[in-house]
């Protein structure tokens, strides 16, 4: 991928951190802080739900959310949110924002940590959160 589409995409991925955190202090919850691993994890399910044309918390071969954040690294995995077809961060939150399962992760006060990735081919989202 170029390094312009990294940079494109790193910064969409910043700005749902930032909606997030609105959300959340409006709601008397502390902010989420990123962390790599959970990036890496949704990231990696971001790319693969556009390469392979799936949309499902789970991999065509049944490997969860929770696996694949462990299978990066990060031992607490809590939640995760996915989403298709919005094409900016304002969308997508909007979106998560109107529906309820979605809304309660983003407002778990307990989670306090965020991976955000982006697929932009097919605009895929993931936002997997950890304790």
């Amino acid at each position: 991928m170029p390094a312009q589409a990294l940079a494109a995409d790193a910064g969409q991925q910043n700005r749902v951190v930032e909606l997030v955190n609105q959300q959340r202090a409006g709601a008397g919850c502390g902010p989420v802080k990123v962390d790599k691993r959970l990036t890496q994890a949704a990231n990696g399910h971001s790319s693969d739900m556009a390469n392979r044309n799936y949309f499902s918390h789970d991999t065509p071969e049944g490997v969860s959310f929770d696996k694949r954040i462990k299978n990066a690294g990060y031992p607490s995995p809590g939640a995760e949110n996915i989403a298709a077809g919005q094409s900016s961060p304002e969308q997508v939150m909007n979106a998560w924002m109107k529906s309820p399962g979605h809304k309660k992760n983003i407002l778990n006060c307990k989670l306090n940590k965020i991976g955000v990735g982006v697929e932009t081919s097919g605009w895929n989202w993931t936002q997997d959160f950890g304790y």
